[in-house]
């Protein structure tokens, strides 16, 4: 049985404004988003669950660290799906923060916001400048600079730092 788990899944599906998202997309950026991650969740607080009942204090010994992302918060324009699979995660983070605890298991969220560089971040602005939604330029070069400019620190995340905060 684990220590720790962090549950971490983000396929960001389509990159299209609502009225032009497929359902079909929609589904599958909610199963492995939320479903594949309940799933996860689920197996393994069990063996947790259990292993702590031979535990002869009170003190949280495991932890399960789920990945949201800040699209859950601020509503990312042309990734209505992504944004709302993140939006769920949150929620199941605080549900099964609840339910969990008195079998000594801590969950909660961490929330990545742009992080890069990398073929994911060029991507994510190709697509963006891609997708005919009036929030973005159709420029990549322009959505990159408008999005880095939109953080307080003026620059981008790394993969380094999000491992650091688990």
């Amino acid at each position: 049985t684990p220590d720790m788990l962090w549950n971490n899944a983000g396929y960001q599906g389509q990159i299209k404004p609502t009225l032009e998202y497929s359902i079909a997309d929609f589904q599958a950026v909610m199963s492995i988003n939320v479903t594949g991650m309940f799933t996860v969740l689920q197996s393994v607080a069990k063996r947790m669950a259990e292993k702590s009942k031979d535990r002869n204090d009170d003190s949280f010994k495991y932890s399960i660290v789920n990945t949201a992302s800040v699209a859950a918060m601020r509503g990312t324009p042309a990734m209505v799906a992504y944004a709302s699979s993140k939006a769920a995660i949150l929620a199941m983070t605080v549900s099964t923060a609840k339910d969990l605890a008195p079998n000594g298991i801590r969950v909660n969220a961490i929330s990545p916001a742009l992080i890069g560089p990398g073929f994911m971040w060029d991507r994510q602005n190709d697509l963006h400048a891609k997708s005919g939604s009036p929030y973005f330029s159709p420029d990549p070069e322009v959505v990159a600079k408008g999005k880095v400019n939109g953080v307080p620190m003026k620059r981008l995340g790394s993969i380094e730092e999000v491992i650091k905060s688990v």
